[in-house]
């Protein structure tokens, strides 16, 4: 009897512990809500780029692909339906808001990753979220106010109108400083700290170490930074809608007025349109336009971060 007993326990001690996954309620009701949250934002982006498309292509059986992509002039009432105009102003506004904010940006995540006390960026971090979390429309406004009357005292009163594409891209690009910083910032905070002690063991100082060492070991996220905030730049509205101008114009002045492709969509969408009209089907060409522009620009970040990507141990 006792032997009986001494075999079954040595079995029961000697049993290998199986690591057979055991089903648990709450780990599978959390992961079927985020298959579902997933699952739930890829069919968003489809139902809108379906909608985009379906609307699109009533206005492109209206007007053609070639007149739409070179026509210098975008004017509803006389059929002209050329989307340089909006296209160029687009890229003016975004470009004069990237030369603000690229550098700026940077400059702020690198004095705050490499130099910045913990006291200072304490005090510095709260302040750059402040500034993220301003409503565009006070931007806007800020632009109209204070930007554009600092624009003519500078390049005389006759040379800028009141509502400029240089007031709007100015201020857009100090709108879009704080995303560059953070993004930058967190780039940079990501370089393992033994390339800038060995950089010091080496006798780097702190500014070529910056420079020479961690700037270019996070220069993956940076990338990222700057195509995420060009793409935030594109696709602004309310700064444009407010500063720039109401009047599609095929210019390269950007003290003149001017309108761009979002602040035309935001502008046409608040008045009495017809949805059977071509002006309306004409909004979601426009915006096709921005969802390919935009498309591309992730496309062409994706394949930067994965060209610079180093990965450290």
């Amino acid at each position: 009897m006792d032997s009986r007993r001494i075999t079954t326990s040595q079995r029961e001690t000697t049993r290998p512990f199986s690591l057979k996954k055991q089903p648990r309620l709450g780990e599978s009701i959390i992961q079927g809500f985020l298959l579902f949250c997933g699952v739930l934002s890829m069919f968003t982006t489809i139902g809108i780029v379906v909608v985009l498309g379906s609307e699109s292509i009533a206005f492109f059986r209206q007007v053609s692909i070639v007149e739409f992509v070179t026509n210098t002039v975008w004017s509803p009432q006389i059929d002209e339906f050329g989307i340089l105009p909006l296209l160029l102003s687009t890229l003016l506004t975004s470009t004069i808001a990237m030369f603000i904010a690229l550098p700026t940006g940077l400059a702020a995540a690198l004095y705050l990753s490499e130099y910045a006390s913990s006291r200072a960026r304490s005090i510095l971090k709260p302040i750059l979220e402040v500034l993220a979390g301003v409503p565009t429309v006070v931007y806007g406004y800020f632009a109209l106010k204070f930007m554009t009357p600092v624009l003519k005292a500078v390049f005389g009163e006759a040379n800028v109108n009141i509502y400029n594409m240089a007031s709007a891209g100015l201020v857009m690009g100090i709108m879009i400083i704080p995303m560059v910083s953070s993004m930058s910032e967190d780039a940079l905070s990501a370089v393992p700290r033994a390339l800038r002690e060995g950089a010091y063991g080496l006798g780097a100082t702190r500014l070529e170490t910056a420079i020479k060492v961690v700037l270019p070991a996070g220069i993956s996220g940076i990338i990222a930074a700057f195509v995420v905030a060009i793409s935030r730049a594109v696709g602004e509205t309310m700064i444009v809608a407010v500063a720039a101008g109401a009047k599609p114009t095929f210019t390269f002045n950007p003290f003149e007025a001017a309108e761009t492709m979002t602040g035309h969509i935001a502008r046409i969408s608040g008045g009495d349109l017809s949805y059977a009209s071509i002006d309306y089907n004409s909004i979601f060409a426009i915006g096709l336009t921005l969802f390919l522009m935009t498309l591309g620009l992730n496309m062409v970040s994706r394949r930067l971060v994965r060209r610079f990507r180093e990965v450290y141990e």
